[in-house]
């Protein structure tokens, strides 16, 4: 249809362990044809430097727009800027605080507080472990105000074959929340499980 907007996702990075889930997801909307909107704080880049050999501008330049975490004026700060939701990936534990109580002190947050206000779908990749009553708390306090938290779990009945494949069943399932069907992801009673073992 001429003049159709094209599917967009938002994509927040935030400073947790894990920067992979985000790079990843980057990657995957980018093959599917869906439109990126990257904000990535500043402890992220740090944890960048520390797990990658990638630079910021190269995590940047993954996505379709790139937003600066300070901008509290860009369009992924209003709900009138229609997009399929958002994901956080990984989710620090000050991320998810700051979503939680709705004190938002960057764009970050804001983007996230501005997907649950207008009922779209929130998914955290909450990156922490072990979890103490406090973390427990504002995750049920999150569930309770819409938000998915899908912890990056490994997938073992996959049968990964190495630490990409794990990565990419993770990213994989937590894009499954917004209707979308990435190819690396392995499925149950398709790729995997009883229904192949009997083909």
């Amino acid at each position: 249809m001429p003049g159709a907007e094209k599917p967009r996702l938002v994509v927040g990075i935030s400073g947790a362990s894990g920067i992979v889930y985000g790079l990843r997801a980057l990657d995957a909307c980018r093959e599917l044809g869906i439109e990126s909107h990257l904000v990535m704080s500043k402890a992220a880049a740090l944890t960048l430097s520390q797990e990658t050999a990638l630079s910021p501008a190269d995590v940047s330049a993954k996505a379709d727009v790139a937003h600066k975490v300070s901008d509290i004026g860009a369009s992924v700060a209003s709900g009138s800027f229609k997009t399929l939701g958002m994901i956080v990936a990984p989710c620090s534990v000050r991320t998810m605080s700051e979503i939680a109580t709705g004190v938002t002190s960057s764009l970050l947050s804001r983007a996230a507080d501005v997907t649950l206000k207008e009922r779209r779908p929130l998914v955290l990749m909450v990156r922490e472990t072990p979890l103490h009553l406090g973390h427990l708390r504002t995750l049920v306090r999150l569930a309770e105000m819409g938000a998915v938290i899908a912890p990056p779990m490994p997938a073992f009945y996959a049968r990964p074959a190495n630490l990409e494949a794990m990565v990419d069943q993770s990213v994989g399932r937590a894009l499954d929340l917004f209707g979308l069907s990435w190819t690396p992801v392995k499925r149950w009673g398709r790729d995997v499980g009883p229904l192949q073992a009997e083909s």
